[in-house]
Formats: structure tokens, C-alpha cells, sequence
């Protein structure tokens, strides 16, 4: 068991989506927040709901880019500074971007990879000492069903969540090997209702690239058709999960049939997730020309 009440507990990408969402729902099971995101103004909304839903919660916020490896660690050592200690931290901080291998830019790569990768390495080696100085420590890295489905135009988010899970499941057996006390858990949420597909296409148009209208086509199936599942009923999940003391939480009824699906069908899913993505966005991407 991995009881949240009373802990420290960092969460990274705070400002909006699961982070904000995880944010919230620590604050009302008692544990003392941590929050950082690169969204300045996201991060103080997310402060203030606290303040309004969970009324007394000391919160210790500061932007973070988490791909700034000498920015992490400033910011690991002012956490620890300010409380103390750490029990627990979620790596949450994340971004997306729909390019084929052919199409994809460079930048793109470098950026998917800095974010989703490099943040949840930096988080968990520089937290790492504190939470087995805990005594009770526990890392929860944010992965995705593309940690473990692949799906075409998702080349760098895709290689990035696998990484994570890898990585998790690596340190995981570490962890175990070496008799350190902290636990580590890998989630894998499903379709979850936040600006990530949104984000892409904004960080995209920030390169400079150019965002067809297939690509504008696919972010509104995105937001409409498969990204449903209330944030704050993921965060529900994860820390239901977190504190029964699982290695493993799937998020949703759609993570847990395509987790199914690639079990089943390891070497054939690829074509189950053409012929949803088909049914899924064929219609939009035909009338996008």
C-alpha cells in the first residue's frame, strides 16, 4: 500500500489535463503538492483551484521546463529545500505531434523526445535519492496506450511512451533487486479529454510547419470521438492505483481493450488499428481532400 494522505508528492505538467487534474485530487486526499509546468498561467489557475476545493493545502508551484536538465535539478533541490523531503512524484509532463516519418520534421523529434523522455528520465533520477531517503518513497512515470500500441503518424509519441514504459519497468526491477523502499508504477491512460492533440497542432504552427487540414480533420476526431474520459476521473484511477500499490494501472474501458487486443494479437494488432483508425478518421480525411 502506498497511502497518499500526509506525502510530498511532485506532479509535473500541472497546469491543465491530468496534471492539473492529479493536482487536485492529492490536494483533497491530503497530501502536499508540488506543481510545475511551463504554462505559467495554467499553473497559477491550477493553484488556485486548490485553494477554492481543498481550502488549508500548502502548495509549492514553479514553472518547469522539464526537457532543462540544470533547470530540473534547481528545481529538485527547491522542492526539497522547501519540505524537506519527497514521497512521491508523477511524471506527467507530456506533449504530442501527428507526423508521419516521412513528413516529420526535425524539430518535432527533438521536442517529443526532450519533453516526454528526457522529462520523466530527469524527474526520476533527481528524485530518486529522495524518495528512497523517504522510507516510503514512489514513482509514477505517465506512459499511454501508445507505451505499448503502436499507431502510424504517432512515430515520436509513440517512441517516446514505449521508452517510458521500458524505462519504468527497468527501474521497477531495480528497485526490487537492490530492497530499496520505493515503489514504481507505470500507467497507461487511454483517451483522456485534454489539450494534448490541440497542443500539437499549436506547437506545430510555432515551428513554422504547416498544419494541413487532414491534420485539423484528425484533432477534431481526436477531441470528439476518442479523447472522452474525464481528467479528474483518470486522476481517480491513478491514485486508486497508486495506493493499492500497483505496478501497472490502465486507464479506461478503451486502454484496457487495446491492451487486450495487442496480448491477443501481438503480431496482427497493427491491422485492428488500421481498420479502427479507418472507421475512426476516413470520413474526415477524405472531405479534408
Amino acid at each position: 500500500m502506498s497511502a497518499v494522505a500526509g506525502k510530498v508528492a511532485v506532479v509535473t505538467g500541472a497546469g491543465s489535463g491530468i496534471g492539473r487534474a492529479l493536482a487536485l485530487e492529492l490536494a483533497r486526499r491530503g497530501a502536499r503538492p508540488a506543481l510545475s509546468d511551463i504554462d505559467a498561467d495554467g499553473l497559477a489557475e491550477t493553484v488556485r483551484l486548490i485553494g477554492e476545493q481543498a481550502p488549508g493545502v500548502a502548495v509549492h508551484h514553479q514553472t518547469l521546463d522539464v526537457s532543462d536538465r540544470a533547470a530540473f535539478t534547481a528545481y529538485a533541490e527547491a522542492v526539497v529545500g522547501h519540505f524537506g523531503m519527497v514521497h512521491q512524484v508523477y511524471n506527467n509532463a507530456g506533449v504530442a505531434s501527428g507526423r508521419t516519418v516521412l513528413e516529420a520534421d526535425w524539430e518535432i523529434y527533438e521536442r517529443v523526445i526532450a519533453v516526454n523522455l528526457w522529462g520523466v528520465l530527469h524527474g526520476s533520477k533527481l528524485f530518486l535519492p529522495h524518495l528512497i531517503a523517504s522510507g516510503d518513497g514512489h514513482l509514477i512515470n505517465i506512459s499511454s496506450v501508445n507505451g505499448f500500441m503502436a499507431q502510424s503518424e504517432l512515430s515520436a509519441y509513440c517512441t517516446t511512451k514505449f521508452g517510458v514504459r521500458g524505462f519504468t519497468e527497468t527501474l521497477r526491477q531495480e528497485m526490487l533487486q537492490a530492497g530499496y523502499p520505493v515503489q514504481v508504477t507505470c500507467v497507461h491512460p487511454g483517451g483522456v479529454r485534454t489539450e494534448i492533440a490541440n497542443n500539437g497542432l499549436r506547437r506545430a504552427q510555432e515551428l513554422g510547419i504547416e498544419v494541413t487540414e487532414y491534420e485539423r480533420a484528425r484533432t477534431k476526431v481526436y477531441n470528439e470521438k476518442l479523447l472522452r474520459m474525464d481528467p479528474g476521473r483518470a486522476a481517480t484511477i491513478i491514485l486508486d492505483g497508486v495506493e493499492a500499490g500497483k505496478p501497472r494501472v490502465l486507464v479506461g474501458n478503451d486502454a484496457r481493450l487495446i491492451d487486450l487486443i495487442v496480448r491477443l494479437l501481438p503480431a496482427r494488432y497493427h491491422r485492428v488499428v488500421l481498420v479502427i483508425g479507418r472507421l475512426a478518421l476516413g470520413r474526415q480525411a477524405r472531405g479534408a481532400g
